[in-house]
């Protein structure tokens, strides 16, 4: 059986070997509940994501030629495995996010579901067949595999971050080299341990741990990557899609989102606060798809706000599993957050409640932030504009539907959006003209179910869809055949 006790020191996993990285460093891992050293992790650098690139070229064509149906029960593998394993997966993401162990095995759960789903494709991997203009002639569209993927991952959710690119691409026919967070490496690692148990080959599936300029960039710049998939700051995403354009390299960007939420004067106030401290505060609103700026009607906004505030201040912030979140993932986010509202404090906004460090008993030496909310900040501030990923969340007042829609709309990103209502004209005309990749009515601003496209528009994404089939566009490239034949030979 696999071993997924935390190891002294997290190792690279190329061509089916743990291995230190190749400079001998490591670096510290802190648990952001408490600040404290839980491991060191390979410290990889340009040597490490060559090796990792090449056993992953080596390996991938046995790979892209294994049927695609054996494909997907080598990855229906994995999911079992990790169905097997899930109280120690998600022990190991709880101790690395400092989330409680519910919302960790709900994570667990969620990349479980991924796996099964994508193993499933395996048994469809649709391509077309169609006509031909030419007699005797038959013409078709089949999938066929990039080559190797290189999946870069942000830390809120690892596993289910994991699973979402390791998956398909492996599901395709690629060859792959994960290079987790930073802040998170014991998801990735196991997620690797259990590849190797379920029988992928060695030198399909590799992890690289490290930071981002010595480890994500060299793998980003690499001419033997064929496709880089990203999730993570949209400052990041425009350096990738320049370095990878000037090699024409496909590329998948799942980017930030600074979210809508309109609470319409219909609305059912008291569901339409459930789904804002949903949105806004769920994983420490280190989510992509966080509701971030609360929309507000005038007639209802003053019974909106009064309810919730007190729901806010109703939360419990901790590790536990009666606890509503947990902490960011590091010191630095933490400053950076608290450093953005008392710019916006600065600048006129008013702090409603949080904005502020938790250092009391239970939260001392951990990087916890008080949920908060801001009203009175313009729409063009930065507090408005940039994503914070933090439980940090806005509020503002509208006079009716034509200035939500065009406040929601006014924004760098589009991701997700939700409307609260009990119109179902105002909810088809929210759909209509909200620019987004997912439209909630009457929910949260949450993400999408495994057999769900998931992405966004303008700077919240490069076009391609993560989840669903539609991640097999992400990972796969079309062939199209055309087969001749002559009847008089039959």
């Amino acid at each position: 059986m696999p071993d997924l006790n935390i190891p002294s020191v997290v190792p690279n996993q190329i061509a089916g070997h743990e291995q230190p990285a190749a400079s001998g460093q490591t670096f510290a891992k802190l648990d952001p509940a408490n600040g404290r050293e839980v491991c060191r992790v390979a410290r990889s650098a340009a040597a490490d994501v060559d090796a990792a690139v090449a056993a992953a070229r080596a390996a991938q064509p046995a790979w892209g030629a294994t049927t695609v149906v054996r494909r997907g029960e080598i990855l229906r593998g994995i999911a079992i495995l990790m169905q097997q394993h899930r109280e120690a997966l998600a022990a190991l993401v709880a101790r690395e996010t400092g989330k409680s162990l519910k919302d960790a095995r709900s994570e667990t759960d969620a990349a479980i579901e991924m796996g099964f789903f994508v193993a499933g494709e395996g048994r469809r991997f649709y391509g077309r067949t169609t006509t031909s203009a030419a007699p005797n002639k038959a013409a078709f569209v089949m999938r066929q595999p990039l080559g190797v993927a290189g999946l870069i991952i942000a830390a809120n959710t690892p596993i289910a971050n994991v699973a979402w690119k390791a998956f398909p691409a492996l599901l395709c026919g690629n060859g792959a080299v994960m290079k987790a967070s930073e802040d998170t490496p014991l998801s990735a690692w196991a997620f690797g341990v259990l590849a190797k148990e379920a029988g992928v080959p060695d030198g399909v599936y590799n992890t690289v741990h490290g930071f981002g300029e010595e480890a994500g960039a060299p793998l980003v710049e690499h001419a033997g990557v064929d496709i880089v998939s990203f999730t993570g700051s949209t400052s990041v995403g425009r350096w990738i899609a320049e370095t990878t354009g000037r090699r024409l390299a496909k590329t998948c960007l799942e980017l930030g989102g600074k979210n809508p939420l309109l609470v319409c004067d219909d609305a059912d106030l008291a569901s339409a606060v459930t789904w804002t401290i949903g949105s806004a505060f769920s994983n420490a609103g280190q989510r992509c798809a966080a509701g971030s700026r609360i929309i507000v009607f005038d007639g209802v906004y003053d019974r909106f706000k009064a309810m919730l505030v007190e729901a806010t201040g109703a939360l419990k912030v901790g590790c536990a599993d009666t606890d509503d979140f947990g902490p960011v993932i590091n010191e630095e986010q933490l400053t950076a957050m608290l450093a953005a509202v008392e710019r916006a404090r600065a600048a006129g906004a008013v702090v409603l409640t949080g904005g502020v460090r938790l250092t009391d008993g239970p939260h001392r030496g951990g990087f916890f932030v008080a949920p908060t909310l801001i009203e009175g900040a313009g729409g063009g501030d930065d507090i408005s504009r940039v994503e914070l990923f933090g439980p940090i969340t806005c509020l503002y007042r509208v006079h009716d539907f034509e200035e939500a829609v065009r406040l929601a709309n006014d924004t760098p990103y589009g991701l997700t959006a939700s409307i609260h209502t009990r119109s179902l004209h105002r909810a088809m005309a929210f759909i209509g003209r909200i620019q987004a990749g997912v439209a909630v009515v009457n929910g949260g601003t949450y993400g999408s179910e495994p057999h769900m496209p998931f992405g966004g528009l303008r700077q919240s994404g490069n076009g391609w869809r993560e989840a669903g089939t539609e991640a097999l566009d992400v990972y796969s490239d079309l062939k199209t055949v055309y087969v001749n034949h002559d009847p008089s030979a039959v």
